[in-house]
């Protein structure tokens, strides 16, 4: 005996997580692995890549007892700058494969960036002989990362702009 479904009996989303892809029909349903799957695939090589990365540097720059988290304060900051370039070049001025913003942008930037380290570290530093320090890196940390998106994105577009007029 078969059910027809009734949208009430089954909560979901209203709309269909990709209108394109009626996963109803198997041919559709393959379609859809193999393009998530390059997707996860090129992602996971480019996080691996990125935390190794990240890894090193903080091997590199360790920081002291109590001390300003360094390593990862400039992690943070360069990777949201390589975010900002990296954005602006695949969004505004290039054509790119599909796949080279999920590497670069979640991938290796997502891998070498670490904001929930800044949050640990931020309450490892909240302590009374270390309190200022906290604050100092909770909140320069935010506002460097910030203005380094910023700064990244118009210098990429300015850069972008002069390659076009020399043209």
């Amino acid at each position: 005996m078969t059910r027809e479904l009734d949208a009430t009996a089954h909560p979901g989303p209203a709309e269909p997580i990709d209108p394109d892809i009626d996963l109803h029909q198997p041919g559709q349903r393959q379609e859809l692995l193999r393009s998530h799957g390059a997707i996860l695939t090129a992602i996971s090589i480019g996080g691996a890549i990125g935390a190794l990365a990240r890894y090193g540097l903080a091997q590199v720059w360790p920081t002291p007892a109590h001390g300003f988290p360094w390593a990862t304060f400039a992690t943070n900051v360069l990777g949201c700058f390589l975010i900002g370039v990296l954005m602006v070049v695949v969004t505004e001025l290039r054509t790119t494969h599909p796949l080279v913003r999920p590497f670069l942008g979640v991938g290796i930037l997502g891998g070498f960036t670490t904001f929930s380290t800044y949050a640990n570290e931020t309450r490892a530093l909240l302590e009374p002989g270390t309190a200022a320090t906290a604050f100092t890196y909770l909140g320069a940390t935010l506002l460097c990362a910030l203005l380094a998106t910023l700064v990244a994105v118009r210098v990429t577009r300015a850069a972008g702009d002069y390659r076009r007029a020399v043209a």
